[in-house]
């Protein structure tokens, strides 16, 4: 029997959005991914580092599966749910986490590592990133691309021509050139998403909070009944993500 509209928002309502573990949404909604492995490479990145940063750690999920890391390690983040999270998650393996708004200065001193990295940062200050790379240093990165879950976003904004060039690879490239670093590597992706049910969407709403500016149930119920009568009638809400991958070095 299909369970209905208002059991579904609130099982979403009620469960806990913190980190950026999204492991909740197993069963309930997929998402392809890039074919680069983005940890998988970072890993390898950190394991010949001397001084790292990862910045935007969110819950340290990311950054803990790496196998090794440098003799000094630091993670930065600004919402105080993930930096617990992350503090107890990263303190035991020796990494320092750092609370940082997100906003310049890097709270560091000059040419102070020889990798940067970060995994979906909502904002990306370049010449901060260059100001703390030592000569020869790399940044390397997987960024949220252009247009990403926008099916989703248009479909409680309406269209958003404006938006959708936001986070271009070509752009974000020039950004990094503009700032002193050298791009070496620039790949980029759109991948298939899939919400099964309204739970999904709400849960994939309340976490990821830039995707629809403001969002509430309340505020949006008559949308979300109307997607949820879509999802039952045609079957899965179909969205893409774009995923960019970016290595930049400082210097030559």
């Amino acid at each position: 029997m299909d369970r209905s509209f208002d059991d579904l928002v609130a099982e979403a309502e009620a469960a806990p959005v913190d980190g950026w573990d999204f492991s909740w949404l197993a069963g309930r909604a997929t998402e392809q991914r890039p074919s680069w492995g983005y940890q998988r490479l970072m890993s390898r990145r950190l394991a010949g580092a001397s001084a790292a940063l990862d910045i935007q750690t969110g819950g340290g999920e990311v950054l803990a599966g790496a196998t090794a890391f440098p003799p000094t390690m630091v993670a930065t983040e600004s919402w105080p749910p993930n930096l617990a999270k992350a503090t107890l998650l990263l303190h035991p393996r020796g990494v320092v986490v750092v609370a940082d708004p997100d906003e310049p200065p890097l709270p560091f001193a000059d040419a102070a590592f020889d990798l940067v990295t970060s995994r979906h940062p909502a904002t990306v200050w370049w010449t901060e990133i260059a100001r703390v790379l030592r000569p020869g240093g790399t940044y390397f990165a997987q960024h949220v691309g252009p247009a990403t879950v926008f099916e989703l976003v248009e479909y409680f904004l309406g269209t958003q021509p404006e938006a959708r060039r936001k986070r271009h690879p070509e752009d974000e490239s020039a950004a990094a050139e503009a700032a002193g670093l050298r791009v070496v590597d620039l790949r980029s992706e759109r991948l298939r998403m899939e919400f099964f049910d309204i739970r999904a969407v709400v849960w994939f709403l309340r976490k990821v909070i830039w995707t629809v500016p403001g969002f509430t149930v309340d505020g949006h119920r008559d949308r979300l009944r109307e997607l949820h009568e879509r999802i039952r009638r045609d079957g899965a809400f179909v969205a893409h993500s774009s995923r960019t991958l970016i290595e930049a070095r400082k210097g030559a």
